[in-house]
């Protein structure tokens, strides 16, 4: 009998896959419903975030985040465009964040359907003065003859307005900070309640330095209204008061109103007193030795360029700065190798550039070795050594010393020079070369020439700062062995030349006369006269400068008088530091229409050298 074999059990992996199938089977129509239930939502969510009402509200608020108000005008509705123009429009929301203070307004949510048909939009607005401001706006969408548009009216200006609202704020400022000397002692404090000098134990010696508060600019207001300023308020206008306002004033406090409901509101916070570089003693000297004089005096620390003391228009005004400009020409020229201190030239009593016969004051004949030119300051020797110099290297050189650079001291002049390609010609090339022509400085700019080559050809940035590096480190702007000779050649001109009247005993000044002429030369040519006038108040044809051989006549085939010899033609300056060898203080005098630098200028460095050294 044949044995019958027992069926084969089938695979455990056999078993599993049926069972797999059986399972997807049973689930495919659960997937599938899933899948509708899914696809359904998604097109209800999209057809609900996507209503023409959502949209348009998501697009109004988008625009106004990024300041595009045309954007904006374009989505409201007919009859608000025809009562206000995109430019009205702008402006009624630029003064709603200058009020305020607004800096930023942002999304802060999806927009949703409110219960009355209107739409909501979250949003977060980011202020100067109040901090960051949560809160929605909420627009009404109506349909226009150009389709949907948004129902504008003034609440819609600043989140969180009612109709009938207005946005409106109540600041104030703090008690104004008190300024303070390199002592510590008070230069200026109290408060600043009408326009005038606030209250310095320096008296009158300060006001110079101190500057004056005031109403608010006209090109301020919108500035510090955005910031929260009251537009009535008394801000510095001038001196320290106008360059160090903004940390003055503190910060306003007060509220930002909604019609009567208080949106925000925030305490007034003064600010902490400002420890400035002003030197008592040297700032009083500088006021008491300009007295009611027109024109300016700086002293500065060359190595740090702190500010020691400011009188008068020493860093607000520019005048043509005369022969203290050779200390820039002769630094250029050393620096090219076209002539060394020991290089000689021919005495003379004028110099030609383009057929105009430049003449040294009084037709004095002057020349030997630079360094004896400088001293005396000769035109017929560095009227030529700027030709030779040029243009290009002339501005350069200038420009490395600071002009036509921001000083760096808020409410300070730039100083100029025209570019290269703006002078054209020997005569304008050689005027330039020695502070006339197109030529404009301030007080301070030759101070920090000076400066420069006391601190061995590092140029400070001035600062009102005490602080140790309140400034950027000096730069290095010439060679210091060209530093060290122009130096030599300053020291020179206190000693021999026409800056005696600097000298101070037992101490070696370093210094630099100028006379910078404004008067126009009245020239007899054929019969016939003439004269001109360029925009600084140099001749056109001839430009000259003052006494110790600084004047200058011009003339072809004419003569020509300058009427240098009268004081009031001429301003006087002087440019010094001293110690020579160790400088501590670097003074720079400017006196308009006052005379010759040596013997109207010198004596005032002189004294404000004196302080600063005692």
């Amino acid at each position: 009998m044949r044995a019958v074999s027992a069926p084969r059990p089938q695979s455990s992996e056999a078993g599993s896959a049926s069972e797999r199938e059986l399972r997807l089977r049973r689930a495919r129509p659960v997937i599938a419903l899933a899948a509708v239930a899914f696809a359904i939502g998604v097109i209800f969510g999209a057809m609900r975030h996507s209503s023409p009402a959502l949209d348009l509200a998501d697009r109004f608020v988008s625009a106004w985040t990024t300041s595009d108000y045309a954007t904006m005008y374009e989505k409201i509705d007919s009859s608000s465009q025809r009562a206000l123009s995109p430019g009205a429009f702008a402006s009624e929301y630029e003064a709603a964040a200058r009020t305020a203070t607004a800096t930023k307004i942002a999304l802060a949510g999806s927009p949703r359907s409110a219960s009355d048909g209107s739409v909501v939009v979250p949003v977060r607005v980011s202020t100067r003065l109040f901090g960051t401001l949560r809160s929605s706006v909420r627009l009404r969408i109506v349909a226009d003859t150009q389709g949907h548009r948004i129902a504008w009216s003034r609440s819609l200006l600043f989140p969180g307005l009612q109709p009938g609202e207005s946005l409106t704020r109540n600041t104030v400022l703090p008690t104004r900070a008190a300024l303070l000397a390199s002592d510590g002692s008070v230069l200026a404090a109290g408060p600043a309640v009408s326009a005038g000098t606030r209250e310095s134990p320096l008296g009158a010696a300060a006001d110079g330095v101190i500057g004056h508060v005031g109403p608010i600019p006209s090109s301020r207001l919108a500035e510090l209204e955005a910031q929260g300023v009251p537009s009535d308020a008394i801000v510095g206008v001038s001196g320290l008061e106008g360059a160090l306002d903004d940390r003055l004033r503190g910060a306003p406090g007060g509220e930002l109103l909604a019609g009567e409901r208080v949106l925000a509101s925030v305490p007034a916070k003064p600010a902490a007193p400002i420890h400035t570089s002003i030197v008592p003693a040297v700032q009083r000297a500088a006021a008491t030795v300009l007295g009611g004089q027109l024109g300016g005096v700086v002293a500065l620390e060359p190595s740090s360029g702190r500010i020691l003391a400011v009188d008068g228009l020493g860093i607000d005004d520019l005048q043509p700065p005369g022969s203290t400009f050779k200390m820039v020409t002769v630094s250029g020229v050393l620096t090219a190798g076209i002539a060394g201190e020991h290089t000689n030239f021919p005495y003379a009593t004028y110099t030609t550039l383009d057929g105009v016969k430049l003449e040294n004051a009084g037709g004095e004949s002057c020349g030997g070795s630079l360094a004896l030119s400088f001293a005396v300051s000769c035109n017929s020797v560095f009227a030529p050594l700027g030709v030779k110099l040029g243009a290009e290297r002339l501005v350069a050189t200038a420009e490395r010393f600071g002009f036509n650079h921001p000083p760096g001291v808020p409410g300070a002049v730039e100083s100029t020079i025209p570019s290269a390609s703006q002078i054209q010609g020997e005569l304008a090339l050689g005027s330039s070369a020695i502070g006339q022509g197109q030529v404009q400085a301030s007080a301070l700019q030759m101070a920090i020439v000076a400066a420069t080559i006391a601190d061995g050809g590092r140029r400070p940035t001035p600062t009102f700062s005490a602080q140790e590096g309140a400034t950027p480190p000096a730069a290095t702007v010439i060679d210091p062995s060209v530093a060290k000779t122009v130096r030599r050649l300053m020291i020179g001109v206190v000693r021999e030349g026409t800056g005696t009247a600097a000298a101070i005993p037992g101490v070696v000044v370093a210094g630099k006369t100028g006379t910078a002429e404004l008067g126009l030369p009245r020239c007899q040519s054929k019969g016939e006269q003439s004269s001109g006038k360029s925009e600084s108040g140099s001749s056109e044809e001839a430009n000259g400068t003052g006494s110790g051989g600084e004047q200058t006549k011009g003339s072809s085939e004419s003569e020509c008088s300058t009427g240098s010899n009268d004081p009031r033609n001429t301003d006087a300056w002087f440019a010094a530091f001293a110690p020579a060898l160790h400088p501590k203080i670097v003074v720079g005098v400017m006196l308009v229409k006052d005379g010759a630098g040596g013997e109207a200028a010198a004596p005032v460095a002189r004294q404000v050298l004196e302080a600063g050294l005692r």
